[in-house]
């Protein structure tokens, strides 16, 4: 079975900075691509950053583009979202996504909060 687990959520200020960490049970995640996406209480799914499987080519969309990074680690089978910056607009429920071919899985998020 397998599992996908999100950490590093939290309470940050504006202009702060948080580290989000996703590791999978069951799959081999440098196998996946990995999407972060946001959820919004409008029950809206935002990507927000997308690594390969080798971790050699990324994506951002504009709203998280020089400000979010994420990236791989083989060793620990992990990858993280760094995420600098922060601004309010940024809120929300983050999801690790890992995904190849037909093969989706998501794991139970972590809350990220913004706010003064």
């Amino acid at each position: 079975q397998v599992q996908v687990v999100e950490s590093g959520g939290g309470l940050v200020q504006p202009g702060g900075s948080l580290r989000l960490s996703c590791t999978a049970s069951g799959i081999r995640l440098d196998d996946y691509f990995v999407n972060w996406y946001r959820i919004i209480p409008d029950e809206r799914r935002l990507r927000v950053a997308t690594i390969s499987g080798s971790g050699t080519d990324t994506y951002y969309p504009d709203p998280t583009k020089g400000r979010f990074t994420v990236s791989r680690d083989s060793a620990k089978s992990e990858v993280t979202l760094q995420m600098n910056n922060l601004k309010p607009e940024d809120a929300g429920i983050y999801f690790c996504n890992p995904y190849r071919g037909n093969s989706n899985y998501w794991g139970q998020g972590t809350q990220v909060t913004v706010s003064s």
